[in-house]
């Protein structure tokens, strides 16, 4: 495996919690104590959530859950570093981020368990719902930067997809957009080693940074579990964006410490030595050395962020067993914006032929 370590790889909070200075360490000045723990208690929120979902498909509440154990500083430092009417788009993992723009715990789930082709409105929190196209919302990205450009505004736009969509056409092709348009967006890629069953290693022989500039964008490697440098390099981002610098590149380098999904079996394909060697650059434990290092992880600081992260399972939990079952002409709905002839032929079609069964005496199929 590639080293992650290299001396091109921004990092401000050592794997042992040490807080270091360093070039982008400006752009994290304000981050003092009160807001160190705002960020852990995020991270372990996160985390909860993520496990609690993860039981929910194990026990057959969920069809599928793509879980994000081991990315949740990539996530939550860069979440918080959004304004909130920058607007995000993201692939199917990002539920960190989801959290951060204050998605409801019962719409994450909404999708995974079958009740709906979508979870939330984007409009209402300025974040697309997840996209399970590979690298598609890239393309998304680009062109809502550009319109928001043209608009006027300072408003930017985040791309969040993994180091398996770099492969695609369409992230090149966003790329190609943004650079040429000078588009006010930011790529923001979690390497976390694996695309599904396969390494990096195989498909990018550089690091996946290297690419951009290629597309004169300029890029940044960052430490993914190091929370403070991941916020540190979107602010930077972001404010090249806003001042009309253009797109920018972040390969946040991190680890999926878990499934690709929950249909899949890492142990199949994944050395555990690997697995044990990434468990020691934990995200959490990470900001937790700092924290007590600075006399702030005290006792009642974190059963207050443990009881959080309870509620807020218990919160996804509830909120996911008693969604109510979808009607069966549900599908129709929301797929036009406008009534639409060809739509409202095939719900006549489908009413006659639900309708079919009760004239047979057959009741519900």
């Amino acid at each position: 495996m590639r080293s992650v370590s290299g001396e091109n790889l921004v990092q401000l909070l050592t794997p042992e919690g040490t807080r270091v200075a360093g070039p982008y360490g400006e752009w994290v000045a304000d981050i003092d104590g009160a807001r160190l723990q705002g960020l852990y208690e995020d991270m372990v929120v996160v985390r909860r959530v993520d496990q609690e979902a993860t039981a929910l498909q194990r026990q057959g509440e969920l069809a599928l859950w793509p879980p994000l154990l081991g990315q949740e500083a990539a996530q939550i430092g860069s979440g918080r570093a959004l304004r909130k009417d920058d607007f995000v788009f993201s692939s199917y993992r990002e539920n960190g981020v989801a959290y951060c723009r204050g998605v409801d715990y019962t719409d994450m789930i909404r999708v995974w368990r079958g009740n709906a082709p979508s979870g939330w409105d984007p409009y209402e929190i300025n974040m697309a719902t997840p996209q399970v196209i590979i690298g598609a919302q890239t393309l998304h990205a680009t062109g809502y930067a550009m319109a928001t450009k043209l608009d006027g505004a300072d408003s930017v736009a985040v791309a969040y997809f993994g180091d398996g969509a770099t492969s695609q056409g369409d992230v090149n092709e966003a790329m190609v957009f943004a650079a040429s348009f000078q588009a006010p967006v930011v790529f923001f890629c979690q390497n976390n080693q694996w695309a599904i069953s396969e390494p990096v290693t195989l498909q990018a022989q550089r690091d996946i940074a290297d690419r951009a500039p290629g597309f004169g964008i300029p890029s940044v490697r960052v430490d993914g579990n190091d929370v403070l440098a991941c916020m540190a390099v979107t602010r930077e981002a972001l404010e090249r964006a806003r001042s009309g610098g253009g797109p920018s590149f972040i390969e946040a380098v991190t680890y999926r410490m878990g499934p690709h999904t929950t249909a899949d079996d890492p142990t199949r394909y994944r050395d555990p030595n690997e697995l044990e060697d990434w468990k020691g650059r934990d995200p959490i434990d990470r900001l937790a050395n700092l924290l007590e290092a600075e006399g702030l992880l005290t006792a009642d600081f974190t059963d207050r962020v443990n009881a959080k992260a309870d509620e807020v399972a218990a919160q996804l939990r509830h909120g996911c067993v008693t969604l109510p079952e979808p009607g069966e002409l549900d599908v129709f709905n929301n797929v036009y914006t406008t009534p639409h002839s060809v739509l409202e032929r095939q719900r006549d079609h489908y009413t006659r032929y639900l309708a079919s069964f009760e004239a047979a005496g057959g009741g519900a199929r």
